[in-house]
């Protein structure tokens, strides 16, 4: 089979991720105690955790915590609520911080947010773009102690329409989880300023990250200028399915896969061009074991 095959140089791992691997693995290859604990699982990459768990990273969730009393525990790139970091100091935890640096500006603008919408007599309400359950949404919905609505999608904002659950008179300041699609995102917020009494009382803050916003663009071009796009990505990951999507909005001929293993000889024809892309939990040694599977055939 005379296919060609490109790696996206833009896919893998973003900043946020290689910090948080990258402060993991100096912990473990220094010796000190030989496990390490993560709070929830560092990348949503099953291929990675294998990799790093082979170290001696552990994940726990926040019942285990306990179970790592006066050991070290890294928080990763999603961040945590301030409840966390309270349990952590009651347990004689050491903490590894690797919230990324974006994440900790957007808790930081909610709570702030918070605080302008709650300090005259008129109380407002904050809104987040993001999926219900995700750890970084947890995190910021734990900024404000819970008292702000989170909504996935369109749909989910207009069942919040109709259950009276958001008040158009009043404040509204509006946030995403960094690694949400811009356009879904833009969506919803047209459709919140549509509603509103006064577009005086909308205040919209691009949070997106950066680096997933240019992401999309970027998608876009390279899965039209393949046959065939692979996309690899843990299936836990919230990002994956996202960019999974756009790719395949712009190439029907788009595959979803975690690992080399996953690969089907039969979605391939003579002299396609393929195009090897992924999430921002994706290794790049993934993508390469990947794009060198499919030219052995």
């Amino acid at each position: 089979m005379a296919v060609t095959v490109e790696i996206d140089q833009k896919s893998g791992f973003c900043g946020g991720v290689i910090r948080a691997i990258g402060k993991a693995e100096e912990f473990l290859d220094s010796g000190r105690e030989g496990t390490l604990y993560s709070l929830g699982a560092i990348v949503h990459n099953e291929a990675e955790l294998a990799r790093l768990g082979s170290k001696g990273l552990v994940a726990i969730d926040k019942d285990g915590l306990k179970d790592a009393a006066g050991r070290t525990v890294l928080i990763r790139a999603h961040g945590e609520p301030p409840q966390t970091y309270e349990k952590a100091r009651e347990l004689g935890v050491r903490l590894i911080d690797c919230t990324c640096p974006v994440v900790l500006k957007l808790q930081a603008s909610i709570r702030e947010a918070y605080a302008r919408l709650h300090s005259g007599a008129t109380h407002g309400q904050l809104i987040i773009f993001g999926k219900i359950g995700h750890a970084e949404v947890l995190g910021l919905v734990g900024q404000v102690n819970g008292d702000a609505l989170v909504v996935e999608n369109m749909p989910m904002l207009l069942d919040a329409v109709r259950e009276g659950k958001i008040d158009f008179n009043s404040p509204i300041e509006v946030f995403s989880q960094t690694t949400k699609s811009p356009s879904g995102y833009a969506e919803l917020c047209d459709a919140i300023r549509q509603k509103m009494a006064s577009e005086d009382l909308l205040v919209v803050h691009n949070t997106i990250c950066s680096q997933v916003s240019s992401r999309h663009a970027q998608l876009r071009d390279f899965s039209r200028s393949h046959d065939i796009i692979i996309f690899v990505a843990g299936h836990a990951s919230s990002n994956g399915k996202v960019l999974c999507e756009l790719c395949r909005s712009e190439n029907e001929r788009t595959y979803h896969i975690g690992s080399t293993d996953d690969l089907r000889k039969e979605w391939f024809r003579e002299n396609d061009r393929v195009g090897v892309c992924g999430a921002t939990s994706t290794p790049k040694w993934l993508l390469e074991d990947v794009a060198k599977k499919i030219l052995e055939g």
